[in-house]
């Protein structure tokens, strides 16, 4: 078993930035892969990037490529998300999630869940 929270949400005007941390708990020091998805009211669960379990590969959803950075120190069982030049439509719940292997894009391939964090980016 794997538990994850999530820290790092909050409010941010366009343009900002803000840093969600996943804290992984439980069966660490395991080669998991971990993804970032994301949900806005209304609206499925969204792949937004992931990073292998070593840090070596990391996989983006288009529109936030070249503005999210996702990095991880096993060390600390932490993985980031870093997010600059953020966008009202980039506004829901961020959710972190776990598996073991390689990283995947959709998020039912992911046992583990975390319980989310709320971005919410204004105009």
């Amino acid at each position: 078993q794997v538990q994850l929270v999530e820290s790092g949400g909050g409010l941010v005007q366009a343009g900002g930035s803000l840093r969600l941390s996943c804290a992984a708990s439980g069966r660490t020091g395991s080669r998991d892969a971990v993804g970032w998805f994301r949900q806005a009211p209304g609206k499925e669960r969204k792949f937004v990037a992931a990073i292998t379990w070593d840090g070596r590969t990391t996989s983006y959803e288009v529109s936030v490529k070249g503005r999210f950075t996702i990095s991880r120190d096993n060390a600390k069982n932490t993985v980031y998300l870093q997010m600059n030049s953020l966008k009202p439509e980039d506004t829901a719940v961020y959710y972190c999630a776990a598996r073991f292997s390689g990283t995947h894009t959709a998020p039912n391939e992911y046992p583990y869940w975390g319980q989310g964090a709320q971005v919410t980016v204004s105009s």
